[in-house]
């Protein structure tokens, strides 16, 4: 489990492919305890750790995981938002996270004014239902709330410590954004769905 309050930045040392199992090598800014087999959040998916050498750390990814999210678009010397699971007696300052992707938006447009940043994404129609104004978001593995949301985008607006913790700021119009719905919010909606079917109300 994560709580989409990254860590720090990591940095894409080596992608190789082995038949159907795309190897990543990364940077990782923190390593202290970390073993074989822990989970970690790179750019919001959930990954397990294969290897460890020094500070670069292997990662295994299938093509469904490429297919899903933007891991696919990456290339060597790209930085990735890096989060290191949530352990019993942390503090939880963002929300809680699988590390599952729901899907992929797309940056639609980005506005910056002094240290502050505001970005408009276009979400598919596969997360409409989920998105409220106020309501919590992961984007690329960053808790973050809801702004406005209308026909099928929604803004956000990033504080300037979230801008220096993370690769929002280096995002630009049309880049590819991974992104996680909130369990709670996942579960009222489709709780308020089976109950208006079971009720026979129709949309």
């Amino acid at each position: 489990m994560f709580t989409g309050i990254v860590q720090g930045i990591g940095e894409i040392i080596v992608i190789s492919k082995n038949n159907t199992v795309t190897s990543f090598e990364i940077n990782l800014p923190n390593v202290e305890n970390l073993v074989t087999g822990a989970s970690v959040s790179i750019n919001g998916v959930c990954l397990t750790v294969v290897k460890i050498n020094s500070n670069i750390v292997q990662f295994d990814v299938i093509d469904e995981t490429l297919d899903r999210t933007n891991l696919g678009d990456l290339i060597e010397g790209d930085n990735v938002n890096v989060e290191r699971s949530l352990k019993f007696g942390d503090e939880v300052g963002g929300h809680i996270l699988s590390g599952h992707i729901f899907d992929t938006g797309i940056i639609k447009s980005k506005i910056k004014s002094g240290d502050q940043m505001s970005l408009n994404i276009l979400a598919p129609p596969s997360i409409h239902k989920y998105l409220t104004e106020k309501g919590y978001i992961a984007i690329d593995g960053i808790s973050l709330t809801v702004g406005k949301v209308v026909d099928g985008t929604f803004d956000l607006h990033i504080i300037p410590e979230t801008l220096r913790l993370t690769i929002l700021d280096s995002k630009e119009v049309g880049d590819v954004v991974n992104i996680e719905i909130d369990t709670n919010t996942q579960l009222i909606v489709e709780t308020i769905e089976r109950l208006l079917v079971d009720r026979g109300v129709t949309r």
